[in-house]
């Protein structure tokens, strides 16, 4: 806080001991140390509140660089799907075009064989299987 050397306190402990007299010097340091260590703590607290009001604003600022760096990633997305889905439908309705008529036609069904199965040997009840 102010730069006060070791000489400078002597000189002022001085004038303040043949100012005060040597009776109440005990008691006037004791409240000015009292009031010295309540400035210092009110200058701590206004530090730390201006430390946590600009850490709040960074924050902020993240949060707003975060969420706009999100709206243009989906903005990008969005695009990106919108010229795929274009680029699709295209070539669809080509393909559909390209096609005679004829082709769109079902064609019958293949049958596919009807699988054959042998019955095992009927086993005999009068007959113990070995």
């Amino acid at each position: 806080m102010f730069d006060v050397g070791f000489s400078e306190l002597i000189v002022i402990g001085l004038v303040a001991l043949i100012v005060i007299g040597p009776e109440r010097l005990p008691g006037v340091a004791r409240t000015v140390g009292h009031l010295l260590g309540r400035l210092q703590r009110y200058v701590n607290d206004v530090k730390s509140d201006i430390n946590r009001e600009m850490q709040l604003d960074e924050l902020k600022k993240l949060q707003e660089q975060v969420t706009s760096q999100a709206r243009d990633m989906e903005r990008q997305v969005n695009e990106q799907m919108h010229s795929v889905e274009t680029s699709l439908n295209a070539s669809i309705a080509q393909g559909i075009e390209e096609k005679p008529l004829t082709a769109l036609e079902p064609s019958p069904p293949a049958v596919p064989p009807a699988p054959t199965f042998s019955a095992p040997p009927a086993a005999s009840i009068d007959k113990p299987v070995a």
